[in-house]
């Protein structure tokens, strides 16, 4: 198959960009105490960002002739995010998501780099595009 790195890559993401997007849910729901109110709605905006941009790596999937595995079993095996912890602080919580985002960074940095070097530009410009959704959401954070 054409792009066999890239569709790798795509999957990492994916994969990625599910478990960051269920831990954001995760702290949306157990944030409490001061400023809960503000950290609720950033936690909220920021999986729906994320839940939108998970269908459009799957989509760029499939246009690329791979199949996608929408699985937890394996979003877990291939994700480098690690769950997250109902019982954290707010501040925990903040510094987990910025740690999420900024492992999801450096991921799709090298990830560009494959992509051109398969001539899939298109991929790389989504592979860019998501870089810039995860500095901003850990800048917001």
């Amino acid at each position: 198959m054409k792009n066999h790195q890239t569709i790798q890559n795509l999957e990492k993401l994916l994969a990625n960009s599910y478990l960051l997007a269920l831990k954001t849910q995760n702290y949306h729901w157990n944030v409490v105490g001061e400023n809960f109110k503000p950290l609720h709605e950033l936690f909220g905006l920021q999986y729906d960002e994320l839940a939108v941009a998970i269908d459009e790596v799957a989509e760029r999937m499939r246009a690329l002739g791979s199949k996608v595995e929408g699985t937890f079993e394996n979003f877990s095996k291939i994700g480098e995010i690690k769950s997250g912890n109902k019982n954290f602080s707010k501040g925990e919580m903040i510094h987990d998501l910025i740690s999420g985002h900024e492992a999801g960074v450096k991921a799709l940095k090298a990830a560009i780099k494959v992509a051109q070097d398969e001539a899939d530009e298109a991929t790389a410009d989504m592979f860019i595009g998501r870089i810039h959704a995860h500095e901003k959401a850990a800048w917001m954070l």
